[in-house]
């Protein structure tokens, strides 16, 4: 009986010492790292992470995981106390530093400039003043003030104007129903709107089409987009290739 407990105790404290090991190829993704996810994919806590966003944002999460396992198997750790990113990062280099990409031919370079182009067309803007966002009853006084000219020093200097602002970009800043608004207003008069964020007093002061973008024009920093598109795509199979080898399980 002694001997027996002794072995137990013994066996015990050998499995409290060395844990059994776990499977380094085996990557979780708990329910509490998506939340994690979801809680910091927009600061301004406006809208959650679609389905395909949160995807990527996990895919990106698990190639960082596996870099950095597979960093620390290589020794690319040793001596440096930084977090796993780090390591991860370091791994990223040496695996785009054996990337090689040729140059495309015009014939490649044109084809993925048709399907890019409208990166390099120059979009249609606007110009237009904005008073600080307030109730309606106060934008319909400030509207008041401003079309009689006795606004205060204090408005005036509040009052932004937001000059060569792509139209795409009113809609994700300001409300869909503002950029119409907006873009339905004649130049140069004073109107109340409505934005996401309360009620301004807005004046559309120029208004620019946009141009499509001339392959001739663009041609070199197209390559120089391409080429490194293609160097990533790359390095991305590449990380693709050694997550085969991985199992990565969801809660």
């Amino acid at each position: 009986m002694h001997f027996v407990l002794l072995g137990a105790i013994i066996f015990g404290i050998d499995a409290a010492l060395r844990p059994p090991a776990k499977d380094d190829k085996v990557i979780t993704v708990t329910k509490a790292m998506r939340k994690s996810f979801i809680d910091n994919f927009d600061e301004d806590k406006e809208r959650v992470p679609s389905d395909s966003e949160l995807e990527k944002m996990i895919d990106s999460w698990v190639a960082s995981e596996i870099l950095y396992r597979e960093g620390k198997a290589l020794g690319v750790d040793r001596g440096d106390d930084m977090i796993r990113d780090r390591i991860a990062f370091k791994l990223q280099l040496l695996i785009f530093d054996q990337v090689r990409v040729a140059q495309p031919t015009e014939e490649q370079l044109r084809a993925w400039f048709a399907d890019n182009h409208e990166r390099f067309d120059e979009p249609e803007q606007v110009g237009f003043y904005l008073t600080p966002a307030t109730d309606e009853a106060t934008a319909q006084r400030q509207l008041e003030d401003i079309t009689g000219q006795r606004e205060s020093e204090e408005l005036r200097n509040q009052t932004r104007a937001i000059l060569g602002r792509p139209i795409a970009s009113l809609s994700p800043s300001f409300g869909e129903s503002f950029r119409d608004a907006l873009l339905a207003m004649p130049e140069g008069q004073w109107k109340v709107v409505q934005s996401k964020e309360g009620w301004h007093v807005v004046r559309l002061d120029s208004r620019r089409p946009g141009a499509l973008a001339k392959f001739e024009d663009v041609q070199e920093e197209a390559a120089k987009l391409w080429y490194s598109e293609e160097t990533r795509k790359q390095a991305w199979e590449a990380v693709s290739r050694l997550k085969a080898s991985y199992k990565v399980q969801y809660e």
